[in-house]
């Protein structure tokens, strides 16, 4: 068990390591420093609700608008994440107070809404929409305080805090809808260190927001937009009727405070909004728990293994008369091509693309290029990625292909570039209608649908036929056997070589390996956190490889042994058995952690699951695959043939 240690000894230096990464980000803006009186300009991004999964754009509501609109220019990620960020007319200048002032242009006039737009509010509450603003590229945070024991309640008044992303629209009380019209934004500024001479520089650090519901009768405002707010005890909500007109106010005050936190810093209470200690101890329990498995399986494997080859290669006379059994016997059929090379290969290039782009990304954001802050980012890099790594998709299909004796390598490049993208795009394209349907900012506009169209067929569809010319030109893999003329019969199978048996079995490990992981990701897709623990998921993605990779081996070699020599569509199935577990995962996830009851934002989740389990379905398998190749290509290797 030497090894077992060294591995152990290496794997915690590794998250050594990947704590620190962790710890600071290349920050996606330069800082923005500011002066006493600055505008800090205030916009909206979207409104967003876990329970319908369907953002909508901030001026679909009929909040109060300045003078000119303005949407600002956005990368392809954040046209595909919904968000929409545009100017607000809320008047917000570096360090000043201001106490309560009305946000439309008439402040004796309140705002009337009208049945239809009552009626639009009224749902948005019910449905617990959430409102999100930026300030200085900063979300806006609800700040929420709890006793953190409750039978300690009495002797330590000590309050744990966490942040909401966004605040409420509003809340509802009795079947009533009230809607919060007052916004305290809390803004936290660090004072730059600067010489005597010069003017004080100041950097945004955090914005949090305190919504409140506050009657029109109890908001008092004169003719220069301010207005006094009421006491806290004595004031009653703003209720919105989604039966008739309704009258309000929409007010705001700003606050600002001096902090501590430095700007390269000032994510920091963003990112800290879930329980790191238990990512922490679940991330090594899964690490040392797979390595130790994968240590004893490869010394199992070796072991017999030696033992078989030592078997095999013996060459005294009564060997010769004993009658051979186990994989030696399949050698003259191991390497025979299987049906549908071509579809094969091509779902193969498509992994190889999958996982080139995968391990970019994550790398590239363990690095701490894509963090938050660079809104879109990381969603832009991997839609490029994918288009980019068309080559080597390419080359290793086409080069597959020609081992496996294929001959029309331009319909196999026309194949490979085509099936799994297009399967993608069809999805998306009818979950996009609904989108539109509900006129979501959700939806991706159709100027986006060609560009995207454009990159698959102008940079990925060129690319994958490059790659497919010379991987097809070259050399063929190297099979170590001749494959004989006539196949062999193939012996009848036990009940636990059934291919769905397979697939159960091989599932777990890689599975057990990475769910911890898939819960964050579920969270930060479906409940708009943000995910930022890429050192995390990088040992994550190498624990992933490592134990596909392995069960992989042992799934091809126990089918080896039972003279079944039908391994090539075989493996890439039950090395894909992890993908049938993050499926029963998803439904989980969605009947427990999700209040989604409508039919569309069902189907959104549903259509979504099924886009990210075909995907991770064919990056196992084909990490599955390329390692059963090799190990099968070893073995023939290594044993003398007559």
């Amino acid at each position: 068990f030497s090894f077992l240690q060294e591995r152990l000894r290496y794997v915690l230096g590794l998250l050594l390591l990947l704590h620190s990464t962790n710890s600071f980000y290349v920050p996606g803006v330069a800082p923005i420093n500011f002066h006493r009186n600055d505008p800090v300009e205030i916009k909206a991004v979207k409104l967003t609700s876990s329970r319908t999964q369907l953002p909508y754009e901030y001026y679909s509501l009929p909040f109060c608008q300045p003078s000119k609109i303005t949407y600002k220019a956005e990368n392809l990620g954040e046209v595909l994440r919904g968000d929409r960020i545009v100017n607000t007319p809320f008047q917000v200048s570096m360090n000043v107070e201001k106490k309560c002032e009305v946000l439309c242009n008439f402040p004796n006039k309140p705002v009337t809404l009208t049945v239809e737009q009552s009626k639009l509010i009224a749902e948005r509450i019910r449905e617990d929409y959430y409102v999100h603003l930026i300030a200085d590229n900063l979300p806006v945070a609800t700040r929420l305080e709890f006793y953190s024991n409750r039978e300690e309640e009495e002797k330590k008044k000590e309050k744990d805090v966490q942040f909401e992303h966004g605040y409420r629209l509003g809340f509802m009380d009795n079947n009533k809808f009230y809607l919060h019209n007052h916004l305290s934004f809390i803004l936290y500024y660090h004072r730059e260190d600067v010489e005597e001479s010069q003017e004080h520089t100041y950097r945004v650090v955090r914005f949090e927001v305190i919504p409140q519901s506050i009657k029109l009768e109890d908001l008092k405002a004169d003719e220069k937009s301010m207005c006094t707010l009421p006491e806290a005890t004595g004031s009653a909500p703003q209720e919105i009727d989604p039966t008739k007109e309704n009258q309000l106010l929409f007010t705001y005050s700003v606050h600002w405070e001096e902090s501590d936190i430095k700007w390269a810093s000032r994510w920091d209470t963003y990112l800290t909004m879930s329980d790191v200690q238990i990512h922490w101890f679940s991330i090594i329990n899964s690490v040392v728990v797979v390595f130790f498995l994968s240590g004893i399986l490869s010394m199992i494997i070796i072991r017999t293994l030696r033992k078989d080859i030592a078997n095999y290669n013996k060459e005294d006379d009564i060997e010769d008369t004993m009658e051979e059994s186990g994989w030696k016997l399949v050698h003259g059929d191991v390497f025979r091509p299987p049906q549908y090379p071509m579809i094969l290969s091509s779902l193969l290039g498509s992994g190889i693309q999958l996982f080139c782009m995968i391990l970019i990304v994550i790398f590239v954001a363990m690095l701490g290029m894509l963090s938050p802050s660079s809104r879109g980012a990381l969603m832009t890099t991997a839609c490029f990625l994918f288009m980019f790594m068309g080559v080597f998709g390419g080359f290793f299909a086409g080069r597959l292909y020609r081992t496996l004796k294929g001959h029309r390598w331009k319909k196999g490049a026309f194949c490979t570039a085509m099936l799994y993208p297009g399967v993608v795009f069809g999805i998306c394209f009818v979950l996009n209608c609904f989108i539109w349907g509900k006129h979501s900012s959700g939806a991706v506009p159709f100027p986006t649908m060609v560009a995207l169209l454009c990159m698959w067929f102008g940079i990925s569809l060129p690319l994958v036929y490059l790659g497919y010319y010379f991987g097809f030109r070259k050399q063929p893999y190297d099979n170590p056997v001749r494959t004989n003329q006539i196949p062999r019969q193939i012996p009848e199978q036990r009940w636990y070589m059934n291919k769905f048996v397979g697939i159960l079995m091989a599932g777990i490990l890689p599975f057990g390996a990475m769910f911890i992981e898939l819960f964050f990701i579920f969270s930060a897709i479906w409940e708009n956190q943000f995910y930022y623990l890429f050192g995390f998921l990088f040992l994550v993605f190498i624990i992933l490889v490592v134990s596909c990779s392995q069960i992989s081996i042992v799934m091809v070699y126990f089918q080896l042994c039972a003279e079944d020599y039908r391994w090539w569509w075989r493996t890439f199935l039950v090395s894909g058995g992890s993908a049938f577990y993050v499926l029963i995962y998803a439904v989980f996830y969605f009947v427990n952690k999700l209040d989604i009851v409508e039919f569309i934002p069902s189907l959104l989740y549903f259509g979504y699951t099924a886009l990210m389990v075909l995907s991770f379905w064919l990056l196992t398998g084909t990490i599955g695959f390329y390692a059963a190749y090799m190990f099968v290509r070893k073995i023939y290797a290594a044993v003398k043939i007559d």
